[in-house]
């Protein structure tokens, strides 16, 4: 299973970077791709039926690629309010999921729908925001998601014993989170150390609000894609499924890799626009 899960991650990886090196356009129509099929399995999570969940996901996707194409300026425009928007929908998540009675709380479908659209969409437009700002940025902010889920991997089943949310995941623990956290934090350090003029996402924070806030912004970035992911197994427990599609070999669905990116996004944004 792990070497299938790295084959996979590998060649999506490939394609992703290869779409970028090619250009912006070509990256955003990939990542409006693969976010409008995340939207898909998210919808059908909610209880949607799947022609319901497509036509919903298409058309969104379809005025989304409009934007990104067509009406760029609407990107800047919208990106923060979105972001705002987002995060505190996601911190109320946060509360949400470590009630000991989460797995009770199940939304209406209607406002599963229209969260699962909202929070979708304002992370596209928080990740095409990044993308005008540069792929050294970009590729930053996502490699805080890829460094913070390898290291929970290894260091939660290295030391994991105690569990992070067991009513919801039984497999996440507080070791992992904390070798999640633990990672991106020194590998924030040392390409400050010996990059500091790269045009990353850290070394804009570090320059922003000096060593020991951009550490705990990191930290709390982390956090919120332990939330997402977190989330996102709820939905699926709730839903009596395993994985939110059998799209991608050894992960699943899209949902079950973009889930930690969908909330990191938008607060990424918001306090990147937050620092004076």
């Amino acid at each position: 299973m792990l070497k299938q899960r790295i084959i996979t991650a590998t060649i999506l990886v490939a394609i992703m970077v290869v779409a970028l090196a090619w250009s912006p356009a070509a990256f955003a129509v990939l990542a409006t791709g693969v976010l409008g099929l995340a939207l898909a399995e998210w919808l059908q999570l909610t209880g949607a039926s799947r022609v319901l969940s497509v036509l919903i996901a298409a058309s969104v996707s379809s005025v989304l690629l409009y934007i990104g194409v067509f009406e760029n300026e609407l990107i800047s425009r919208s990106a923060f309010p979105l972001s705002a928007a987002a995060t505190m929908i996601w911190l109320v998540i946060a509360a949400m999921l470590f009630h000991p009675k989460a797995m009770a709380l199940r939304l209406p479908r209607p406002v599963g729908i229209t969260l699962a659209v909202l929070l979708i969409v304002a992370g596209w437009f928080a990740l095409m925001q990044l993308l005008l700002q540069g792929a050294a940025t970009l590729l930053s902010v996502l490699l805080i998601v890829w460094i913070a889920d390898t290291a929970a991997y290894f260091a939660g089943r290295a030391y994991g014993r105690r569990k992070l949310a067991p009513h919801i995941s039984p497999g996440k623990t507080w070791a992992g989170v904390g070798g999640a956290v633990f990672a991106v934090l020194l590998v924030a350090l040392l390409v400050r150390q010996f990059s500091s003029t790269a045009p990353v996402y850290s070394n804009a924070l570090f320059a922003g609000v000096g060593i020991l806030p951009a550490l705990l912004v990191l930290a709390f970035l982390v956090a919120l894609s332990v939330v997402g992911d977190l989330f996102e197994s709820l939905q699926k427990r709730q839903a009596g499924v395993k994985d939110s599609g059998q799209m991608l070999p050894g992960h699943g669905g899209v949902l079950d890799r973009v889930d930690a990116l969908v909330p990191l996004l938008p607060a990424a944004v918001l306090i990147q626009w937050l620092i004076p």
